[in-house]
């Protein structure tokens, strides 16, 4: 995949040709579906796991963990809002004003309509939204991932996504799940070419968070990298305007959602910046990273060193998605999710919350896990990457894209004596090895015991 250009097909690959491929949207839903049943099972198991945690150690302390994932700090503001609309304000013993303007409208309004037709509360219909979501959130960073690295990284990735340090946010009444699962799917959009359901996830991605802005930077800068030399190119300067034209309307229509509650703001509250204010008052308005110079200097010498070297951790991420040749909307799209988590001043205990969509951050990483060597029943890493490539294309089986090259001479299926089902040559395109599953494993119990340690303590996360 270039890193300027996205694209319909792989670079190189022919044209497609008359392959038999689902035809309509039920049929390419359920073959996408089915190619990413692994990813899904992986990503529920690791959750699950989380839950469990949760539970036990909430029983054990007299705590009812329900209360603990949709009773306490945002999910109390989504849910007032879903309630009696928008309108409530705190003052504060320090007399600042929290209003709950500061949150975004899109899950208070799935929580009142699924609490009007269903037997939910405000906090279930919460609790249903995010767990869906993530489910979709995991399926997009899935085909994101076996659209640019093979089916097996697809699987890794969504699997890390589900054990990330503060994933046990991803089961609480919150928005990350929603807005993951909106901006994965705008990037795989745009990843395949379909600019304008980009643009309308961005439109849902810009009514659920603020940090949907990074999103709609990946569209615009994608989109300027792939007119610019095209209109450096020569020729009549109206041509690749008009070549172009469902791109720039998905340009256009993606930052509606955002200023549209952006302006509501602003006419509720009499101000053309009250959008801005209201963050202000929350103190989530941007200082440049001088609260969190202030917050490392204030920390003891250990502490201090070991938020340092966790920084130093993110930065080299970042730098493995460049040297990786990440395409440029999904590279945009992470490196303005790290800046504006951390250029706040808003609290820091919540910044690792707020760079959990930044999946593409998972990667590398989850690229070096799918080639680990050593797999169930004597599979080969290599093996395994062959599978992946004769596979690659099924999360887009939806666009009729040909196999990539060579992927006929490693196919199952012409050398097996018995052709298998498609669930079987799915499974194996995305089995892992076992050093991969042990890694996840270890990971997932960390993070499980990670997450019911900070949910069942005073702090918000």
């Amino acid at each position: 995949m270039s890193d300027h250009h996205p694209r319909t097909r792989m670079p190189g690959a022919p044209a497609p040709t008359a392959a038999p491929a689902p035809r309509g949207p039920g049929p390419r839903t359920a073959a996408a579906l089915r190619a990413a049943a692994p990813a899904l099972a992986v990503y529920a198991a690791v959750r699950a796991l989380g839950l469990l945690v949760l539970w036990l150690a909430a029983h054990a302390s007299g705590k009812d963990p329900v209360v603990r994932l949709s009773g306490r700090w945002d999910s109390v503001w989504y849910q007032r809002i879903a309630e009696n609309g928008y309108g409530h304000t705190v003052t504060l013993p320090d007399g600042a004003l929290h209003s709950d303007l500061a949150f975004f409208p899109l899950l208070p309004a799935l929580e009142r309509g699924i609490s009007e037709v269903t037997p939910l509360t405000l906090g279930g219909a919460g609790l249903l939204v995010a767990w869906t979501a993530g489910l979709l959130a995991a399926w997009g960073i899935y085909a994101v991932g076996a659209q640019l690295h093979g089916r097996r990284t697809g699987v890794v990735l969504a699997a890390l996504w589900g054990v990330y340090p503060t994933a046990f946010v991803q089961s609480m009444a919150y928005t990350e799940t929603l807005f993951t699962a909106l901006a994965a799917w705008a990037l795989y959009a745009v990843l395949r070419g379909r600019w304008l359901s980009a643009g309308a996830l961005c439109v849902l991605a810009g009514l659920t968070r603020p940090s949907a802005a990074a999103l709609i930077a990946a569209l615009a800068i994608t989109a300027a990298a792939t007119l610019v030399p095209e209109f450096r190119a020569g020729g009549r300067t109206g041509l690749p305007l008009r070549r172009n034209a469902r791109m720039l309307a998905g340009v256009a229509l993606a930052p509606l959602g955002w200023l549209a509650y952006v302006v509501f703001v602003a006419v509720r509250e009499g101000s053309p910046f009250a959008y801005f204010e209201v963050q202000a008052q929350w103190g989530n308005n941007i200082d440049g990273g001088r609260a969190l110079a202030a917050f490392i200097a204030g920390l003891p010498l250990p502490a201090a060193l070991g938020l340092c070297a966790a920084l130093g951790l993110l930065g080299w991420l970042v730098v493995l998605c460049v040297r990786q040749r990440q395409p440029l909307p999904v590279l945009v799209y992470t490196v303005a999710i790290v800046v504006i988590s951390l250029i706040g001043a808003g609290y820091f205990g919540s910044r690792p919350r707020l760079m959990m969509p930044a999946f593409p951050l998972l990667l590398p990483p989850a690229v070096a896990l799918a080639r680990l060597r050593g797999g169930w029943g004597g599979r080969s890493g290599r093996g395994g990457v062959r599978a992946d490539r004769a596979a690659a294309t099924v999360a887009g089986a939806d666009r009729g894209a040909p196999p990539p090259p060579g992927a006929a001479e490693h196919s199952p299926a012409l050398t097996a004596p018995a052709q298998p089902s498609a669930l079987t040559e799915s499974a194996q395109a995305a089995a892992l090895t076992a050093p991969a599953v042990i890694v996840l494993a270890v990971l997932a119990c960390a993070s499980a015991a990670f997450g019911a340690w900070t949910l069942l303590g005073a702090g918000p996360p």
